[in-house]
C-alpha cells in the first residue's frame, strides 16, 4: 500500500476528464483502474491518496502513470488572472493530471472515440478487452482483462468489432492493428519525435484525423503542447477567445490547459 499527500490530485476529476476510459468508481467510492495489462485500486481519505499496490510497482509504474513527479501548481500559476473563464476552469479542475498511458491502447481508444460519447467509449473498450484481451487476476482476487494487443486484432475481418459496438470504427481499429502487427507502423518510434513529427506520423494511420492524433500525442506520448480541439473546445474558443487563444503564453503545456477547459465544460453546471 502506498500513501501520498493529496496535492493537486483528484482521482474523480482525472477519471472524468475524458483522457482515460478504464477507470470506474465502486460503490465504496474507490476507483478501479485498468491500464494496459495492470490493475490498481485508488482512493482518497483524510487528505491522502491511497494506491493499493506494492511500493515497487508504485515506483516503477503508477508514479509515472499518474505523472506524480510533475508540479501542476506551476501550470495553474501561469494562467492569466485577468482571464476569468480560464481561472474558473483551473479552480474547478485543479486535481487533474495528464496520464502517461500505453500508446497502442490510446491509439485504439481515440479511434473509437470519434463521434462517440464517454459512456459508449468505455463500453466499447470493455467489450473488446473481454473478448480479445488476456484474462488476469489482481492481487486482491479481482478478475479483469488486459487491453488486447495488436496481434490479437490484426487478423480479424474488418467488421468483426461491430459486435463489440464499434460500428464503422471497427475497420479503423483492425487496419491499424494490421499496420502495427506487420511492422508497417512502429509506435515506439513516436516517443523520440517532436510533437509535430509524431502528429504527422500518426496521421498516416487509417482513421486518424488531427483531433485523434492530438489526443494520442497528449495522453500517451505526453507531448503536453498538443491541444486537441473537439466540439466543446471549438465552442469555447469561439465564445471566449474570438480574437485568438493565447497559445504563446501557454507554449510547452497548452495540453494541460486544454484539459482544464474540457473538464470545466463537462462539469461546470454540476457544481
Amino acid at each position: 500500500m502506498k500513501k501520498i499527500i493529496k496535492d493537486n490530485f483528484d482521482i474523480e476529476q482525472i477519471a472524468e476528464s475524458g483522457q482515460c476510459f478504464r477507470m470506474s468508481k465502486r460503490d465504496d467510492g474507490k476507483y478501479e483502474i485498468i491500464a494496459a495489462d495492470r490493475y490498481i485500486c485508488v482512493w482518497e481519505e483524510g487528505g491522502y491518496v491511497y494506491f493499493d499496490c506494492l511500493d515497487k510497482e508504485f515506483e516503477e509504474y503508477w508514479k509515472h502513470y499518474f505523472d506524480l513527479d510533475t508540479d501542476y501548481q506551476k501550470y495553474m500559476d501561469a494562467v492569466d488572472e485577468k482571464d476569468e473563464y480560464l481561472s474558473d476552469a483551473v479552480r474547478l479542475g485543479n486535481g487533474i493530471r495528464i496520464l502517461n498511458q500505453e500508446l497502442w491502447e490510446m491509439i485504439v481508444s481515440f479511434l473509437i472515440s470519434q463521434q462517440n460519447n464517454i459512456t459508449r467509449i468505455r463500453r466499447c473498450i470493455s467489450n473488446i478487452s473481454e473478448k480479445y484481451g488476456e484474462e488476469k487476476i489482481a492481487s486482491d482476487g479481482t478478475k479483469y482483462y488486459a487491453f488486447p494487443k495488436a496481434e490479437a486484432l490484426c487478423c480479424l475481418p474488418e467488421d468483426a468489432l461491430m459486435e463489440c459496438n464499434l460500428g464503422y470504427r471497427s475497420k479503423y481499429v483492425v487496419r491499424c492493428a494490421k499496420a502495427v502487427a506487420n511492422g508497417c507502423f512502429l509506435p515506439d518510434e513516436l516517443y523520440d519525435m517532436s510533437y509535430e513529427e509524431a502528429k504527422e506520423k500518426l496521421l498516416e494511420l487509417y482513421g486518424v484525423g488531427k483531433k485523434v492524433a492530438d489526443c494520442i500525442c497528449l495522453f500517451a506520448l505526453h507531448k503536453i503542447d498538443a491541444f486537441p480541439i473537439d466540439t466543446h473546445i471549438r465552442q469555447v474558443l469561439e465564445e471566449h477567445y474570438s480574437e485568438g487563444f493565447p497559445f504563446e503564453r501557454y507554449k510547452g503545456f497548452a495540453g494541460v490547459i486544454q484539459q482544464y477547459i474540457f473538464y470545466y465544460e463537462l462539469h461546470k453546471n454540476k457544481v
